[in-house]
């Protein structure tokens, strides 16, 4: 599993969201300051998260945004795989599994890769959102 930087700014972003949630939406700038991520990347990430019905977006001197649901219905798994794609290194876990299968010389080392997916997407799965915010943030 690898995450890339746009994966990781997502799950900063998505934290920083859950912090302020439900209280007030949070602006793309706020966002960007706090967590050092470029503006107009985060911008995409946001966009991204919003066609896939994670954050909505207000408009007006008050708008921003925030999660459409609470923090501890939201788990990273889900944040990663919408923004990177399956957790496994080798395509999602039916690839895997098939490759275990079919190919018989190396399906010891594709049963490992299935274990460590199955393993990671286990955590990432049931570590929400709201797990993370309570602890608090380092430098605040």
């Amino acid at each position: 599993m690898r995450i890339s930087s746009k994966g990781l700014y997502a799950l900063e972003a998505m934290i920083r969201l859950a912090r302020n949630y439900p209280e007030r939406p949070t602006k793309i700038h706020e966002i960007a300051t706090h967590e050092e991520i470029p503006e107009k990347f985060l911008e995409l990430i946001l966009l991204n998260l919003k066609a896939a019905r994670l954050v909505e977006s207000l408009r007006g001197a008050n708008g921003g945004y925030r999660l459409r649901r609470p923090p501890n219905k939201i788990f990273l798994g889900e944040i990663i795989r919408i923004v990177d794609g399956p957790l496994a290194p080798l395509g999602d876990v039916e690839s895997l599994k098939r490759l275990v299968k079919m190919d018989r010389k190396h399906s010891a080392l594709y049963q490992v890769f299935l274990d460590v997916r199955n393993a990671a997407a286990g955590i990432l799965d049931h570590t929400s959102l709201a797990d993370l915010c309570r602890t608090p943030p380092r430098g605040e």
